[in-house]
């Protein structure tokens, strides 16, 4: 495996899967291209190859593409790289987790082989994900030939790729908003409750640790519906009550949210009865 690799777009994901791919025999990190020739020069620092460009015009034919921008610029810089031409027989990925590889539609077009890849990690430190990226776990689709690389190029840098349906990608990328983002919500509902009960930000987190660690590896161990504890897995809805009511009366927007998870929370307190009867 010779190839050459362009990268267009280097946030957290480019870097990262960039300085990644950079370390694997037989793919070299070609050119970079950003939204300025400053950040395409701090992207090449961090991954450590690769030569800073400031036009599609500039970039040179490459065996393979990352489209590691955002969403809403997948479809425009698909088309800007297209225009210089030169895709055929190309292979060009984009890495969104909520959009499919036929947004690559133009590029097919043009003769090239498409995919998606999806690193399901969250990339608030960079340099953190890279150095632990073992073992992580990458959403992929998209035609047999841009797979066949992929798939090693992936494995070969720790990755675990896990076929997805294109079709399901919006509800796929859904999933991994619960498990992450919405989460960091529920948390952050939780320490401001415990703020305005009097208790200080600091020991707020110290205090929702264990609970937090504890509840998460169980639902990983045992499952949702067995991990759920507290007042409505009890069946103590008056409880469940007076929260309603004191959290709606502290912040209502908060109260929204306490209310929206009763009914969710109900039917898997349900499915856990019924996984014990």
């Amino acid at each position: 495996m010779n190839v050459t690799l362009n990268i267009i777009g280097a946030g957290h994901v480019g870097r990262v899967l960039g300085r990644l791919f950079a370390g694997v025999e037989g793919i070299a990190v070609q050119d970079v291209l950003t939204r300025s020739i400053s950040t395409a020069r701090e992207a090449v620092g961090f991954i450590g190859a690769g030569t800073p460009v400031d036009s599609y015009a500039a970039l040179r034919r490459a065996d393979v593409t990352m489209l590691a921008v955002s969403d809403d610029q997948i479809v425009p810089a698909c088309a800007a790289l297209v225009a210089e031409g030169g895709q055929s027989g190309a292979i060009v990925f984009h890495c969104s987790g909520a959009l499919a590889s036929n947004l690559l539609l133009v590029a097919s077009q043009a003769g090239a082989s498409v995919a998606s890849v999806h690193p399901i990690r969250s990339f608030a430190d960079p340099g953190q994900v890279a150095g632990s990226f073992d073992g992580t776990y990458c959403g992929v689709e998209g035609d047999a030939l841009a797979m066949a690389f992929l798939t090693p190029a992936l494995i070969a840098i720790g990755a675990r790729p896990v076929p997805i349906d294109p079709a399901a990608k919006t509800l796929y990328h859904a999933a991994a908003v619960f498990a992450s983002n919405y989460l960091v919500t529920v948390l952050d509902a939780s320490l401001r409750a415990y703020q305005a009960a009097g208790i200080p930000e600091a020991v707020a987190r110290e205090l929702a640790g264990p609970l937090v660690t504890e509840t998460v590896a169980n639902v990983l161990r045992l499952g949702a519906a067995p991990a759920l504890s507290g007042p409505i897995a009890r069946g103590d809805m008056a409880t469940v009550a007076r929260q309603r009511q004191a959290v709606a009366h502290w912040d209502g927007a908060t109260g929204a949210l306490y209310e929206a998870l009763v009914a969710p929370t109900l039917a898997l307190a349900a499915r856990k009865r019924a996984l014990q009867s």
